[in-house]
């Protein structure tokens, strides 16, 4: 057989049969949803929006003067009129809070750390497929809920 090495020949072994060969793994498949990332999609102004992704997005300024009540009824009635205009379209809430920051450190009061982790993390939460706060931005880890419900009640637990 003659010496063909340096041939290009479909079926020749172009390094020679003694070379170290490494297979080729197949990619894995990534656990878990791909990184999110809020501010990509953020509106510039305020209220409901249809991005090029699909998603509604759903972005409120809590002011300086805004109490708790307010606020939380105000991110309601944005998540209401959401699910009224897009129907189970996956919806993100983009939070901006001005003020409501304590003198001494910068912190937020604790009303607004609540309102944050308490209301939205923990009773709107599963109504968003994610939520861009100023304390932290996550994804729904489950399925985004559409059964909103017709009023909001606050008060203290009964």
């Amino acid at each position: 057989m003659p010496d063909d090495a340096g041939s290009d020949a479909p079926g020749q072994d172009l390094f020679g049969e003694d070379a170290e060969r490494t297979p080729i793994e197949p990619p894995q498949e990534a656990e878990g949803p791909p990184a999110f990332v809020p501010d990509y999609d953020k509106p510039d102004e305020e209220g409901i929006h249809m991005t090029f992704d699909n998603t509604v997005s759903v972005h409120h300024v809590v002011r300086a003067d805004d109490s708790f009540e307010k606020a939380a009824q105000d991110v309601f009635a944005y998540l209401q009129e959401a699910q009224e205009q897009f129907p189970d379209w996956p919806r993100v809430l983009y939070l901006d809070i001005e003020g409501h920051r304590r003198e001494e450190d910068g912190q937020f009061t604790e009303d607004f750390v609540e309102f944050q982790q308490e209301f939205l993390l923990g009773a709107l939460g599963t109504f968003f497929a994610a939520l861009a706060l100023p304390l932290v931005n996550v994804v729904n880890p489950g399925e985004q809920r559409n059964d909103v419900p017709d009023s909001l009640a606050l008060g203290p637990p009964q």
